[in-house]
């Protein structure tokens, strides 16, 4: 079932005539899963023709062909030929590829939107951990449908870099419509918008539908981010809506860096700063390395605003998607430095990201051992923690505590571990 909004208008030339008669929208190929190419044509009064071509024809041809009928009759065209060459697309794709093309050749604010999954409905928090998201091209259906299955903290559908210009506003729909059809199983629903204007503009397509996150890409100061909190709080007025949208800025430049403190600060939706070390290296004019000497001074410069804001440092991603074993050092030296996650390009990546992040079992022993030395030392009223030999300072208790808090949000441990340990012991 589709929702139904109420506005229509044709969009004509000054000698009253359609601007377009012919659009094509959607891809098709040999290589090409889960979409449909869909060319329509106006016409004058011969009706609705459909020619379709399928290899599930035979089982879903005639309601492949009643839904065209209703898009159609939604947008009140009624003379039009369409020829579909369908790969498998689920129907949320072919009525995004279907309203594209009616876009391209008509002036009109409706939508048809599939109705929500309510696996779909849910919130996320400022504080969830995000060792893990996964960059999906968002022209791209195949790749969407089963992202979720995959664990990943977040996914990202990406409306900027993977879109080619030409294909970017159907992007924006087939990313509405998979919003709000794709179960993303828990992981965090993110969209990558565009930069400057078309970026804003990205939004209205995304916030009503329950997005939870927003990237912000090649971000260089806080007037933009202001900018899109502007937009966000008014789109989530004019539809009454109560969930929050974080935002994460991608920083990619020198400025960026340099400005990397007022970002972090610039609102209290920012929950991450990320760093994109393919344009960073780009802007410095040099090679990007897997030592990563040339943007050590960037990521440890963001990682310190991020941590002095109060929010995430997430590294940026590992482009050799084969080379598990030089993946997980990447990642061990990220964690290292006080990255709190990546992003990922391919599914392979997501595990090895999230064991790097994880902390191992050495590390939750070692953080026990000192989190319970400084409770009993404040028992007993000491001014000096001590664990064996050695004197354990604030910082290494507060270092330690956060390795539980983590561990204890994974179900590595139990919340109630230390009260466990204790009786145990008595």
């Amino acid at each position: 079932m589709f929702e139904k909004i109420t506005r229509f208008e044709l969009h004509y030339q000054s000698d009253g005539k359609m601007k377009k008669s012919i659009a094509i929208a959607g891809n098709s190929g040999l290589k090409v899963r889960s979409d449909c190419e869909i060319m329509l044509e106006l016409k004058s009064g011969e009706g609705i023709i459909i020619d379709l071509t399928s290899k599930v024809k035979a089982l879903y041809g005639e309601s492949i062909k009643r839904l065209i009928a209703e898009i159609l009759d939604f947008f009140s065209v009624k003379d039009a030929f369409i020829r579909i060459n369908d790969s498998g697309a689920l129907p949320f794709v072919i009525a995004a590829r279907m309203e594209s093309a009616i876009k391209q050749l008509i002036n009109t604010d409706l939508e048809f939107l599939p109705e929500f999954l309510n696996e779909n409905l849910y919130t996320t928090t400022k504080e969830r951990f995000r060792f893990s998201r996964l960059y999906l091209p968002g022209n791209t259906p195949g790749l969407m449908i089963n992202a979720g299955l995959h664990s990943a903290d977040g996914i990202i559908l990406d409306l900027e870099d993977s879109v080619a210009p030409e294909k970017k506003d159907e992007a924006r729909i087939l990313v509405r419509n998979a919003l709000r059809q794709i179960d993303f199983h828990g992981a965090e629903r993110m969209v990558r918008i565009n930069q400057g204007d078309r970026g804003l503009e990205d939004l209205h397509f995304l916030i009503p539908h329950n997005v939870n996150l927003v990237l912000i890409p090649k971000c260089e100061g806080a007037d933009y981010i202001k900018k899109a909190e502007e937009v966000i709080n008014s789109i989530n007025k004019k539809f009454n809506l109560k969930n929050q949208v974080f935002l994460m800025p991608i920083i990619e430049s020198a400025l960026g860096i340099e400005n990397s403190w007022e970002i972090a600060h610039a609102s209290e939706s920012v929950v991450a700063l990320a760093i994109g070390l393919e344009d960073y290296t780009a802007d410095l004019g040099v090679t990007r390395t897997i030592e990563g000497n040339e943007s050590f001074y960037a990521r440890t410069r963001l990682i310190v605003a991020a941590k002095a804001a109060g929010i995430q440092p997430i590294d940026s991603v590992f482009s050799d998607v084969a080379d598990m074993d030089a993946l997980l050092q990447n990642v061990l030296i990220s964690k290292s430095l006080g990255f709190e996650g990546m992003g990922c390009i391919h599914p392979r990546q997501i595990a090895v990201i999230k064991k790097g992040f994880t902390p191992d079992q050495a590390e939750i022993e070692k953080s026990k051992k000192i989190v319970q030395a400084f409770e009993s030392a404040k028992i007993q009223g000491l001014g000096v923690v001590a664990l064996g030999s050695k004197m354990i300072d604030p910082p290494v208790v507060a270092r330690a505590q956060k390795i539980i808090d983590l561990a204890v949000r994974l179900n590595l441990i139990s919340g109630d571990w230390i009260n466990e340990i204790t009786s145990v012991e008595k």
